[in-house]
């Protein structure tokens, strides 16, 4: 495999193609941030050229896809911000046309009818290994006389049908990313399936390298946005074009996302879906910043915050990394308390509310709300990090040890005994932080200690440890809830 720059010529004619690109996920699963990127691409470079970016959902395999699937990357796509341009094209919609382009070539001569069987396949294989020579079809059946077809049929034998791949042509594009690219036929695995075993008299299921190239042509696809591991998949995609006279689109093959290891990131590294993300309470705006960052280098004097319709204005090709890349979480993790940090309280409460409401938690007040979130949002990574910092103030807290250890000094019953009884004739509804600060002061000269014990005990009284948000704001929010006064109270 040989790399090479593009030509002029070549790149003058991506310059006038009308741009038409794809996302086609196969609804086996959830969306996978792997796919997620992809489209991100595609829609970088539609909205950058002015074109069209379509979704096409590959779900001819039957067994496994499901109506959840293709609802969990339609939802998925949504939530990132990605749009498509027309309604989705449904693969398994379209296998009529599938075979009749399949019969097609037959009929030109560039297909035919493999009877090997599995067995004989596998012996096959075997005899390749015990030689050191890599696994490949042989062609065997590529010209069967019509007797020797016959023979196969009456023995019962279901043929699959194989596309005819030339071991001496080859085959080269040139890739966006990589530049010219060259494949040898002999790389290619012998002549390719392109569909399943079926009786004779019938074609089978079309396959995936087939049923790509006949709707990619038909929805008009300019370019082929995908991962580098179809590399092999456009070699073989490109013959399959030439064959049946169709225009071969121009093609961009990104770079793999990889984990901490430097292997292919897959569900083994744990979240690696969408939905999954989004449950963990990393925000859409965060997650896509970052997924435009797996691969693809921000322009100097560009900061690496940013949204996607900023990005769009200047996305290019040739700022897309041919080596692979690695996933980061401390890097996301910034990203997204980045995004949290520059919510203003109403659209960080709008995030926490339901989360809240799942607990069973309701704000006494909007405003109490507003002020509880602008307390809690400077520390927060993760959107679900406001629900642990908020339990707090809704339900009662456990005592850890460093609260246990500052409550059993000698002096923090009389301080608290001194504020209850000071709460007692305090109005909650209109405790302020400048009467809670009063409150402080007066315990540390009644009780002859100083401000930082009173502080210290108050907070292990009011939250059972001594770290959190600014005592004064938490002392005055839990005042409305009057939860305050029972605290303190349950332990003197």
């Amino acid at each position: 495999m040989r790399v090479r720059i593009p030509s002029v010529p070549y790149l003058n004619r991506i310059r006038a193609l009308k741009v038409r690109v794809r996302l086609a996920p196969s609804p086996t699963g959830t969306l996978h941030l792997g796919t997620a990127r992809t489209a991100l691409f595609n829609w970088l470079f539609a909205k950058k050229e002015g074109g069209t970016f379509l979704l096409r959902i590959e779900d001819t395999d039957l067994e496994r896809s499901k109506e959840e699937y293709i609802n969990n990357i339609y939802d998925g796509l949504r939530w990132l911000g990605i749009n498509w341009d027309e309604s989705p094209t449904i693969q398994s919609k379209r296998v009529n046309e599938h075979k009749q382009i399949i019969k097609t070539l037959i009929n030109k001569g560039f297909a035919y009818k493999c009877y090997a069987s599995e067995a004989e396949l596998e012996e096959m294989r075997e005899t390749q290994k015990k030689n050191g020579l890599a696994p490949k079809y042989d062609n065997r059946h590529r010209n069967l006389t019509p007797e020797q077809e016959s023979e196969f049929i009456k023995l019962g034998r279901e043929p699959v049908i194989r596309f005819k791949i030339n071991d001496q042509k080859l085959i080269s594009w040139n890739d966006l990313i990589r530049g010219k690219m060259t494949w040898s036929g002999k790389d290619l695995g012998g002549d390719m399936v392109i569909a399943r075993r079926a009786p004779a008299n019938s074609i089978g299921d079309p396959l995936y390298n087939l049923v790509v190239v006949a709707d990619d042509s038909a929805m008009k696809i300019s370019h082929v946005i995908r991962g580098e591991d179809h590399l092999a998949n456009t070699a073989k995609q490109i013959l399959l074009y030439e064959a049946l006279d169709l225009t071969i689109p121009v093609f961009a093959h990104t770079p793999l996302i990889l984990n901490s290891e430097g292997k292919k990131l897959s569900k083994r590294d744990g979240v690696t879906s969408i939905s999954e993300f989004k449950k963990m309470g990393y925000t859409s705006e965060a997650m896509a910043n970052y997924m435009t960052l797996l691969g693809w280098s921000v322009p100097e004097g560009i900061n690496e915050r940013f949204n996607i319709t900023e990005v769009s204005e200047i996305f290019s090709f040739k700022k897309v990394n041919k080596a692979s890349a690695k996933f980061d979480w401390d890097k996301l993790n910034w990203l997204n308390s980045q995004v949290i940090h520059e919510m203003s309280p109403e659209t960080l409460l709008g995030n926490l509310d339901p989360l809240f409401k799942r607990n069973g938690w309701h704000l006494p007040s909007h405003e109490w709300g507003l002020n509880l979130v602008s307390l809690i949002g400077p520390s927060m990574v993760l959107i679900n990090d406001g629900v642990d910092q908020a339990k707090p103030f809704f339900e009662e807290p456990e005592l850890n040890n460093d609260g246990k250890k500052q409550l059993e000094i000698k002096e923090a019953p009389i301080i608290l005994k001194f504020i209850l009884e000071k709460l007692a004739n305090t109005d909650a509804a209109s405790f302020s932080q400048e009467k809670a600060l009063d409150l402080i002061n007066q315990a540390s000269k009644s009780c002859e200690v100083k401000k930082g014990l009173v502080m210290k005990s108050l907070r292990a009284a009011l939250f059972g440890t001594l770290n959190g948000p600014d005592l004064i704001q938490s002392w005055v929010l839990l005042s409305r809830f009057s939860k305050d006064r029972a605290r303190i109270s349950r332990l003197i």
